[in-house]
């Protein structure tokens, strides 16, 4: 079944503004703003997650119970107040679902979590966890001991009973596991004998790695997966969000992180069946060439597949080999393979030996060492994120196909176990092979997103989920292709530009793409800043001036030192930590870590190294405010459900989270767009209200005439500097966007480049200006224009 195919949900959004609920700007917050929202032109309002979280917590990916919302964002009041604010303004209501995992950092915070510790493999809720019963002596293990508190007898010193609210608990310090029935009398007992009776064993944190007996969100050992494809687990963990859509207080669903469920399939039918078949999208990071399963019951991904594409056509394909030359020629196919194989080994150890021990259930043949090799390195060589081979289905078995291929290449001294081990992975009944579908994605976030993407500087505006750094450009008619296709085949699918997710705002990128029309500019000044502050890894060094170059200086107002001074450098630990080839996490080098953050310090304080920042600031400034106004007209009327990141209605200059999740300024953003069209400033004083006039202009005509957005056609130039015009015909909407500004300015303009226009009368709503289609005169205010028929 194609998408075309399958039924349209009753209702699909015309656009979405994403909003991070939380306990400064909870649900309450939300309806309060949904007017102003409105005003900009927004259809739906798409909502964080707000069912019950971490004590806390920031961000509410951390569900610690299903039944109810979460009261620190609002709860049920709350959630009533946005619904019915959005029906008074005809908007709907989208909210982020999260069905593979639980918060398990306070245990008492979730209660199926807290009955399974204190029951064990008996307890009710002992089923809804994905947890090995048959290892560790039945006793579930939880990583939490510190280095110092590991006794030579094998206990663990600062343990203590304490009488709860619940009855008798055990502590670790100040956190709380219940006592199994039955295993103390009272506090007066030893807790070293207590503990060793319990159905969990508090063990050395770092055996999180190689020696856990549950499965989690990837490494986070605090948050555990739960088996939504169980239906008991199912039913138990969507009451609440069924009783939205059944109350009609909710329009939609995103569901996070579908990769990590045993059957996605199987869940988003599970889901539609739930939901009546209402909108629903997946968060699934589709690699180059890849597609989202046409079986799946939703309408497509949350967009990072379109961002990927409006990046590169973007990008000046002349800078790749300077760029690769002043990067030092890294295979970045093969960094990954090896960044890949470090964490199958590594941090996700425990989950490759659990493969194995599922695979040697169906092959007793299979040694545990030479399996887990084998399977370590077919994760290495996996090629997307995973494949979805069940009993019926056989979607990505060919990714199956070439990993196999490519690990025989790789290893033949393991040829032997691949043969014993291929019949099963093929079969999508086998145990092992579900576990191996579900891993395999872990592996590829694990070493790409969070590793590699940090080690690779060639261009860091293309380091971006869902991107191949490999793929440097694209061009023009590729990217009409690519519009074609997708109107055709997933015309509700998300497209966006920024999430909480991404690892620079659409705007940092937009700017580091100038760099690419002008890799010689920025070797010289690269250079100039090693020299200037010398650090002990080039390659990092200008990861950091890319990133501290696209944020300058981040924020509307805010201007060098203060806030951006600790951002900055917070930003500079997180990147050369995730990187973790000169410091991590778990063993910071201190030496190392001084010198990056004297750079951050020099960046601000030091005369000679702000005089090079500076220079790159003024050729690169101005031309990275065109690629983002070009970027968000192009991302807002392309095919597909444009979402706005809470924000980025102005210029978007955040860095990697937390900093993107920070607070906004909706009074500003009101203010402004009372206050009319404003024009394009330039220089780092551009206040952003350009951007503000594009994105509510662009809002508003999809909500208001739909019937312009029927179709896809790509809209041809001639002249001089047609290579600089990215063109496109939505059915009676014309997306006019400038491509490559610098070389374009350093060619004198646009000459006598025109349009090919269909026939007709054609106004640019951003100056309301009639065209013939000559883009000097038509791009003479803004660098894009969106033009309409008059007739």
């Amino acid at each position: 079944m194609s998408p075309r195919d399958r039924s349209t949900p009753a209702r699909v959004p015309v656009s979405t503004y994403r909003l991070q609920v939380s306990a400064e700007q909870d649900l309450h917050v939300v309806a309060d703003l949904l007017p102003h929202l409105h005003d900009l032109g927004a259809d739906w309002v798409y909502l964080s997650p707000i069912l019950a979280a971490e004590p806390g917590s920031t961000h509410g990916y951390d569900v610690v119970a299903h039944d109810h919302l979460d009261p620190e964002r609002g709860g049920e009041e709350g959630l009533a107040a946005v619904s019915a604010a959005a029906r008074a303004l005809g908007m709907g209501v989208l909210v982020d679902i999260v069905p593979n995992h639980v918060g398990v950092a306070t245990p008492a915070a979730d209660p199926w979590w807290w009955d399974v510790l204190r029951h064990g493999r008996g307890a009710e809720h002992a089923d809804a966890f994905d947890v090995d019963w048959d290892t560790a002596g039945q006793r579930l293990r939880i990583p939490v001991v510190g280095d110092d508190d590991l006794r030579p007898d094998g206990g663990v010193d600062h343990l203590s009973l304490v009488e709860g609210e619940g009855g008798l608990e055990l502590h670790y310090w100040d956190q709380a596991f219940p006592v199994a029935p039955g295993t103390a009398s009272g506090p007066d007992d030893d807790p070293q004998q207590v503990h060793a009776r319990q159905h969990y064993e508090l063990v050395d944190w770092h055996r999180a790695d190689d020696d856990l007996n549950y499965r989690r969100f990837f490494a986070v050992n605090t948050l555990a997966a739960v088996r939504v494809e169980e239906p008991e687990v199912f039913a138990g963990t969507h009451v609440e969000i069924g009783r939205w859509l059944r109350e009609g207080l909710v329009d939609g669903l995103r569901v996070d992180h579908p990769d990590g469920l045993r059957d996605p399939r199987g869940y988003l039918d599970d889901l539609a069946r739930l939901t009546d078949g209402a909108y629903v999208l997946v968060e699934k990071i589709l690699e180059p060439g890849e597609r989202l399963p046409t079986s799946w019951a939703c309408e497509g991904t949350t967009g990072y597949d379109a961002l990927a594409l409006v990046d590169r056509v973007l990008v000046d394909p002349a800078g790749e080999g300077p760029l690769e030359e002043l990067a030092g020629r890294v295979d970045f196919h093969a960094m990954v393979h090896d960044l890949k194989r470090e964490v199958a080994d590594g941090i996700l150890g425990s989950e490759t030996a659990r493969i194995v021990r599922d695979l040697r259930r169906d092959v007793p043949r299979l040694s545990t060492a030479r399996g887990e090799d084998a399977v370590a390195e077919l994760l290495a060589c996996f090629p997307v994120y995973r494949s979805y081979l069940t009993s019926t289905d056989r979607d990505g078995e060919e990714h199956l196909t070439q990993a196999l291929e490519d690990a025989r290449a790789r290893r033949p001294d393991l040829a032997a176990t691949y043969d014993l081990l291929e019949p099963w992975l093929r079969d999508g009944t086998c145990d092992g092979a579900r576990r191996f579908q579900q891993t395999s994605g872990m592996v590829m976030a694990k070493g790409v997103e969070d590793c590699a993407f940090y080690r690779h500087s060639r261009l860091t505006s293309l380091n971006e989920v869902g991107g191949d750094p490999s793929v440097f450009a694209l061009p023009v008619d590729g990217f009409h292709d690519a519009m074609a296709e997708r109107h055709r085949e997933w015309p509700h699918a998300m497209t966006t530009l920024s999430t909480h997710d991404t690892k620079r705002g659409e705007d940092v990128r937009a700017r580091i793409h100038v760099l690419a029309e002008a890799p010689h500019r920025w070797a010289d000044a690269l250079e100039r800043l090693l020299d200037l502050v010398p650090l002990p890894d080039p390659g990092f060094a200008s990861l950091l001036w890319q990133a501290a170059i696209g944020a300058w200086p981040a924020d509307e107002g805010e201007r060098p030192g203060g806030d951006w001074r600790s951002r900055l450098h917070g930003y500079a630990e997180k990147a050369m930590r995730e990187a973790g080839d000169r410091t991590t996490w778990t063993e910071p080098d201190a030496a190392y870590e001084d010198a990056v953050h004297a750079a951050v310090d020099a960046a601000l304080d030091r005369e000679d190294v702000r005089e090079v920042v500076a220079e790159v600031l003024g050729w690169t400034v101005d031309p990275g405010w065109s690629n983002a106004l070009t970027a968000k007209l192009v991302a807002l009327t392309m095919p597909g459900v444009p979402d706005v990141y809470q924000g980025s209605e102005l210029w978007e200059q955040s860095l990697v989270d937390p900093d993107n999740r920070r607070p906004v300024d909706h009074d500003l953003r009101r203010s402004m767009l009372a206050a009319g069209p404003g024009a394009l400033v330039g220089g780092l004083e551009d206040p952003g209200a350009a951007k503000l006039h594009v994105v509510t202009t662009a809002l508003r005509l999809r909500r208001d005439r739909p019937d312009l957005f029927t179709s896809y056609a790509g809209v041809g130039a001639v002249g001089e500097a047609a290579d600089h015009v990215l063109a496109f015909d939505r059915g009676g909407a014309v997306t006019v966007a400038t491509r490559l500004p610098l070389g374009l300015l350093e060619r004198g303009g646009w000459g006598d480049t025109r349009l090919a226009l269909p026939d007709g009368r054609w106004r640019d709503l951003l100056t309301d200006r009639l065209t013939d289609g000559a883009l000097e005169t038509l791009l003479s205010a803004y660098p894009v224009a969106l033009l309409v028929r008059e007739d």
